[in-house]
């Protein structure tokens, strides 16, 4: 005896799948270009970096006279701290948006 081949299966399985690529290429696209901004406690270091975590800008705000090699790199660390927490919420919320209405399979 074979088995019977449920085709409205297959094709809901089909079309399903490429919705899941529509949503991974629309994803994909978004955690590329959305940018966030942030800086340290004292404003000196400002890091933009997308929601891919890839950093793209670095800046820093006012001078370094008068401060310290040590301080300078604890604003530059916070920062860049602070831009992968940022870019992981980034990727979180780009995330829900995305997916979060896609119903299971189940």
């Amino acid at each position: 005896m074979g088995r019977e081949i449920d085709e409205g299966w297959i094709e809901e399985a089909v079309e399903r799948y490429r919705q899941i690529e529509a949503m991974q290429a629309r994803f994909d696209k978004a955690i590329a270009t959305v940018e966030v901004t942030v800086r340290s406690a004292d404003g000196l270091v400002e890091v933009v970096v997308s929601a891919d975590g890839t950093i793209r800008n670095v800046r820093i705000h006012g001078s370094l006279q008068n401060r310290t090699g040590e301080s300078v790199a604890r604003a530059v660390q916070e920062a860049v701290t602070a831009a992968a927490d940022a870019a992981a919420w980034a990727r979180r919320k780009l995330q829900a948006e995305t997916f979060g209405d896609y119903r299971s399979l189940q």
